[in-house]
Parts: C-alpha cells; structure tokens; sequence
C-alpha cells in the first residue's frame, strides 16, 4: 500500500516557478514508478511527467518537456515536479501518482488528493 500527498502548489504569475512535492508512505515506495498528472476542469486527467523506480528514466509530455522536471528522493520517499516558465494553461490541479512507468493513468495504481496551481497573466 502506498500512500501519496501533494505540496507546493499555489498562485503564481506566467514565467514563473513552483516546485510540487509528493511525499509517500509504503515500503514499495522505492520499486515504483511515479507520474504527475493534472487536471482541468471537467476534461480528464491528462500526463505530465514520469520518473522510473531507480530515477534514470524520465519521460515528459510535450507541453512542458524542456520547462519541467521529475526527480526523486528514494531516501526521503519524495517525489518532485520543478515547474519553470510556466504559463496560464498551466493551471490545473496536480496529481502524483505511483505505479508502472508510462504516460497512461490506467498504469498507476495510488494517487494523491491534488493540488491546485494557478498562474496568472
């Protein structure tokens, strides 16, 4: 069983930054891929980043390849999204997740409760 929650998020002005935490619970932490996703309102959750078990592979979505990136902490159990030059079709509600490596929901099997990022204009 793992547990996730989600921190950082909040308002922000476009070309800004924000870093999102996930900090899980569970033993199998370590042996699990992790993803962030995030979610506009009344559309489906749609990917944004992965990060494999080990943290050597990464895997974005267009919209934000090259402005955003996942790491982990396997030691402190946490998992990061660093959001640069954002943008306001970057508000959404973030959701991490873990599960197997990839870009689809149906992949992850935990996920946090969300957490709202607005960026202003």
């Amino acid at each position: 069983q793992v547990q996730l929650v989600e921190s950082g998020g909040g308002l922000v002005q476009a070309g800004g930054s924000l870093r999102l935490s996930c900090a899980a619970s569970g033993r199998t932490f370590s042996s699990r891929a992790m993803g962030w996703f995030r979610q506009y309102p009344g559309k489906e959750r749609e990917f944004v980043a992965a990060i494999g078990w080990r943290g050597g592979s990464t895997y974005y979505a267009d919209s934000v390849k090259g402005r955003f990136t996942i790491s982990r902490d396997t030691f402190k159990n946490t998992v990061y999204l660093q959001m640069n030059a954002l943008k306001p079709e970057d508000t959404a509600v973030y959701y991490c997740a873990a599960g197997t490596f990839g870009g689809t929901m149906t992949g992850y099997e935990y996920w946090g409760q969300g957490t709202q990022v607005t960026v202003s204009s």
